[in-house]
């Protein structure tokens, strides 16, 4: 595994990077993305656990045959994970990466990367 390069190693120029007002704007728009989606889906898997737990007639309702609110309920919760899985796929592409791309270009010279090791 790798180490990262000691403080001594790291040009002067680039120990500041995370101070830059570039990589704060990365961060908040990464911030701003994850924080609420990730509140928004743990809410939404204890709505399910407190549903399935106090409300165990409603999950048992039918929906049609043999398929009842529980299963669809619990279905979903694997559809969102890949929904949001894309959403943010999509939207680090758009609004990360080329930010981030743009930091790692002008901050991190070709020699701060360690050469592997043969084997590795």
């Amino acid at each position: 595994m790798d180490t990262p390069p000691t403080a001594e190693a790291v040009p002067p120029e680039v120990r500041g990077t995370d101070e830059t007002e570039e990589f704060r704007s990365l961060r908040g728009a990464f911030r701003g993305f994850a924080f609420p989606v990730t509140a928004g889906f743990i809410l939404w898997y204890l709505l399910y656990v407190l549903l399935s737990s106090y409300a165990p007639a409603f999950m048992a309702t039918k929906v049609f045959g043999h398929v009842n609110i529980a299963l669809v309920l619990g279905l979903l919760q694997f559809a969102s994970t890949f929904a949001i899985a894309a959403w943010y796929a999509r939207y680090a592409d758009r609004r990360l990466d080329p930010t981030a791309a743009a930091i790692r270009e002008r901050y991190a010279p070709a020699n701060l990367v360690a050469p592997r090791e043969v084997g590795e």
